[in-house]
């Protein structure tokens, strides 16, 4: 049988697709079991794989068979979609030099552990010349890329997580959002003082108990752990591979919260990752459509599913058998209060609804500065407490609390944060719709049961897999592209009704 143009490109994008896979474990293995020792090592590997992998890329025979494959006629529409994004890929991987891919895998890799002391230490100075080294190399990258994709140098950074979405779509709908925030923020704080103010969970709540917890609650959502591990890490994150999903949290005996809303904000990612088409696995079309995207899926299970007043109610009595002691503390109200909380902080991880677009905000405008050159890595940590006074009114304590909180520019994931953002309006937006599509929705989350969610979220938004783009992936789901008025309702109903 004699391979045809197409075929031999999915056999090569199969491959690359399982070089990913492994560099996936890798950087779950750095942040979830590597003891410190091994990081030079660690960067090494990374940098040898993804040079790999973009050799595969850019080798004259992909282009070769793009030309051929493209002329010939589509046997569907998936294979039209997996074309087009393999050449995209392709246009991506040919602007970047070999030598370039190398050095910021191993650039990324060796700032991101220095990071990790420089946050504990809450000393900038320290990982200051390394992060300098990544936004010099980001820089080249996105000058490199932005040409060859007819975008701006940040447009074609932001281009490798969310592919069709601009700082021109993103500034005009994070500055309504900016405008709606300022005037509801106060309202919200208002009607919350003349509440009474939540009771803390009080005792040790054993780290062990919490995760057997955290596991019970995301195999309930559906994970199946015949497919998935639970870790530990600095930073909660979803990694892995589709058939082989990492997932990590971190736990403070003193408050079981973070834990069991972190897992299950990852356990989005994950049902997400699980759901992929997998006829189509390891193809570009075979992904997920993009990084908003993915937020989506973490945030309707977290914050729409999770934090409604249907699954706290159920929740209350897991709590209250798992950890014992005052009931008080796990009534359905009282959990509402804890975890529904408005408040000015200075760590996005732990910000509420309202308040942590401000955060992405703050970001977006300084990871633009510092790809366009004008502002210094050395000047980063003034331009982020006076950012953050004038979103918010408030000033981070040391830089531990500003700019050395997020992992993402330390490892050179520039142009990602409005994904956040964006993820949280689309996760608004699908909910809306399928509460519409689900009139039981409710109640069948107030039985703790997320499968009608998670099934109409595999129909509609995981099964379609990187086929459609962000706005038409929602249009197909809910009837129109992104709008971020259903967020701001959803907020509305939540924090000011």
């Amino acid at each position: 049988m004699i391979e045809t143009a197409y075929q031999r490109l999915t056999s090569r994008f199969a491959r690359i697709a399982t070089i990913h896979e492994a560099s996936s474990m890798l950087g779950w293995d750095a942040a979830a079991m590597m003891p410190p020792g091994g990081a030079a090592a660690r960067s090494d590997q990374l940098a040898v794989l993804a040079g790999l992998a973009h050799g595969l890329l850019i080798d004259p025979a992909t282009a070769d068979d793009l030309a051929q494959a493209e002329q010939a006629e589509a046997a569907d529409a998936w294979q039209a979609a997996n074309l087009r994004l393999m050449r995209h890929a392709h246009t991506r991987g040919t602007a970047l030099p070999a030598d370039l891919v190398e050095a910021q895998a191993r650039a990324n890799s060796s700032c991101e552990q220095v990071w990790r002391e420089a946050r504990r230490r809450a000393d900038f100075s320290l990982v200051a010349p390394h992060l300098t080294e990544v936004v010099r190399l980001v820089r080249e990258a996105a000058q490199a890329l932005a040409p060859a994709l007819g975008l701006s140098p940040y447009d074609a950074l932001m281009d490798g997580f969310q592919r069709g979405i601009g700082a021109a779509d993103v500034a005009p709908v994070f500055a309504d959002y900016e405008r709606f925030m300022r005037e509801a923020l106060p309202r919200a704080e208002e009607r919350q003082a003349r509440r009474p103010p939540p009771l803390r969970p009080k005792g040790v709540f054993a780290a062990a108990t919490q995760e057997a917890l955290c596991r019970k609650l995301s195999a309930r959502a559906g994970l199946d752990y015949e497919h998935a591990r639970l870790d530990r890490s600095i930073h909660p994150f979803c990694g892995g591979t589709p058939s082989d999903v990492r997932i990590t949290t971190r736990y403070d005996e003193a408050d079981f919260s973070q834990s069991l809303m972190g897992v299950m904000h990852e356990t989005g990612h994950a049902l997400y990752e699980r759901g992929l088409p997998a006829a189509f696995a390891r193809q570009p079309v075979g992904e997920a459509a993009g990084m908003a995207a993915h937020e989506s899926q973490s945030l309707i299970i977290e914050m729409q599913a999770c934090r409604s007043d249907a699954f706290l109610g159920w929740l209350s009595r897991e709590l209250a058998e798992t950890f014992g002691g005052d009931e008080a503390v796990y009534a359905p109200d009282n959990l509402g209060r804890l975890w529904r909380h408005v408040e000015r902080g200075c760590i996005r991880v732990d910000a509420d609804e309202m308040t942590y677009p401000a955060h992405v905000i703050l970001r977006f405008g300084l990871e633009r500065a510092l790809v366009a050159g004008e502002l210094s890595v050395e000047d980063l940590p003034g331009a982020w407490n006076e950012g953050l006074h004038g979103l918010l009114g408030i000033t981070p304590p040391d830089d531990a609390r500003g700019c050395l909180q997020d992992i993402h520019w330390y490892d050179g994931g520039f142009g990602y944060f409005p994904s956040y953002t964006l993820g949280a309006m689309a996760a608004a937006q699908l909910m809306a719709a399928a509460r519409r599509a689900l009139p039981r929705l409710d109640a069948a989350i107030a039985n703790g049961d997320l499968s009608p969610l998670v099934g109409w979220l595999r129909a509609n938004v995981h099964g379609l897999g990187n086929r459609l783009g962000f706005n038409d992936l929602l249009r197909a789901a809910t009837g129109k592209p992104l709008d971020p008025r259903d967020f701001e309702a959803h907020l509305t109903t939540r924090y000011l009704a």
